[in-house]
């Protein structure tokens, strides 16, 4: 069987559709996440974890961070990429030669952001679909905010991030308290 890398670079009209993309700023990857990526595996024959490099707020990580931590986190799943990608999302699904990406939603109010997009992105390329994917009961109240908060405060995140991630959370707040003690 080819790799998820050999179907990207051979599309062909048999392999279209087959490979979700799923974006985000991974500021830091969750295991709510890695659920998303795992359980879209179940319905693709691939998935690409697409950071997005034009995030309107402030990241805790750089774009190389979060790639790194993702590759990381996901190095035992060979039918999943992880690329960082700048500019329109459809642009880069278009690029990938993928015609879905994939959404975790975990509440309600997650759904009307996700549907405003999800119809901005049918707008901009009517052939781009958008698969929600519920949440698993495990990790619906995860979100990469609280575990930034959490973290922050000096928190246990154990359990909800990997541990590559939880182990750069504690050293970048280590580094953010030394220098604001001076």
């Amino acid at each position: 069987m080819k790799n998820l890398l050999e179907l990207i670079e051979t599309p062909s009209e048999v392999l279209m559709g087959k490979i979700a993309v799923y974006p985000g700023s991974f500021d830091p990857i969750t295991f709510g996440h890695l659920d998303i990526v795992e359980r879209g595996l179940e319905c693709f024959n691939g998935v690409i974890l697409a950071i997005a490099a034009d995030i309107p707020k402030d990241a805790l990580f750089t774009v190389h961070e979060r790639v790194e931590m993702a590759k990381a986190a996901l190095s035992n799943m060979p039918d999943v990429v992880v690329e960082s990608f700048r500019g329109l999302l459809v642009n880069y699904v278009a690029k990938t030669k993928a015609t879905v990406i994939l959404r975790g939603l975990r509440a309600t109010s997650d759904f009307e952001y996700e549907f405003h997009m999800a119809s901005t992105n049918k707008n901009l390329n009517q052939n781009v679909e958008t698969l929600f994917m519920m949440a698993s009961k495990d990790y619906f109240f995860v979100s990469s905010r609280t575990i930034k908060e959490v973290a922050s405060l000096g928190g246990s995140v154990t359990g909800l991030v990997p541990d590559c991630v939880e182990r750069k959370l504690e050293e970048r707040f280590e580094m953010l308290r030394k220098k604001k003690r001076g």
